[in-house]
């Protein structure tokens, strides 16, 4: 569903990302983790097309991103560190805008059905998100995803700031889009999450991948340890 083929990205002199190869299929969740500035968002930025690559490919179903921009865009949702809503409208209105954006038409019943899915309480749903905490926003963009029949998931540290008890609601949300056939690229600091909630996980460093691992192989404190010896290299 999501792929990068020897992707490089150049800015000058500084190479940003060096080389990436990744595959995703349907009901994975990749998890990117590493330091600021190892290339985890200049990736995701690849696939949504906000930069081009210097050299190498993205496809989202087998599309190429750069050839096909808008089609490769109907197909994927993204949710990024800050959630970009409209604050003087209400979860409910920002659902609705959004999705009128990517061409679907629904009944007030079925975008209150997308925000009680994503988790979000219904007196919430007529409330200015301007009142909104992050936990919440995050959820609105849960329910854009779920509304556009989105077949992949694109997520730049969508959980930095969030309680843990918030935290662990939005892993579950993702763990029901993963069971639904959804392909997920999260980039994320947070290594406890990533085993948690990905299947697979890729520690970057520098722009390269570095390491590539399925998280059922191994254990939380593998996963701190093969992270830290990279960070230390």
């Amino acid at each position: 569903m999501l792929e990068a083929i020897q992707l490089s990205k150049n800015y000058g002199s500084f190479r940003a990302l060096h080389q990436l190869d990744l595959h995703i299929l349907k009901g994975e969740i990749f998890c990117l983790l590493g330091a600021n500035g190892a290339g985890k968002s200049t990736t995701i930025h690849l696939f949504l097309n906000f930069i081009e690559p210097s050299e190498g490919s993205v496809k989202i179903n087998d599309m190429d991103v750069a050839q096909h921009p808008l089609e490769t865009k109907k197909h994927i949702a993204y949710i990024p560190e800050n959630l970009m809503l409209y604050p003087n409208l209400s979860g409910l209105e920002n659902l609705q805008y959004f999705c009128g954006l990517s061409g679907k038409k629904y009944s007030a019943g079925e975008l209150h059905n997308f925000l009680q899915k994503a988790g979000l309480q219904e007196e919430l749903h007529k409330r200015r998100v301007g009142k909104y905490s992050k936990g919440m926003r995050q959820k609105v963009g849960i329910a854009i995803a779920l509304a556009k029949q989105a077949s992949a998931l694109l997520l730049d540290e969508p959980t930095s700031g969030l309680d843990p008890k918030t935290s662990n609601e939005f892993a579950q949300l993702l763990q029901e889009l993963k069971e639904s056939e959804v392909a997920i690229l999260m980039a994320t600091h947070d290594l406890f999450r990533a085993k948690e909630t990905g299947t697979h996980i890729g520690i970057m460093k520098h722009g390269s991948l570095v390491e590539k691992l399925t998280t059922e192989d191994i254990s939380h404190r593998d996963l701190e340890k093969i992270y830290l010896e990279h960070m230390h290299d």
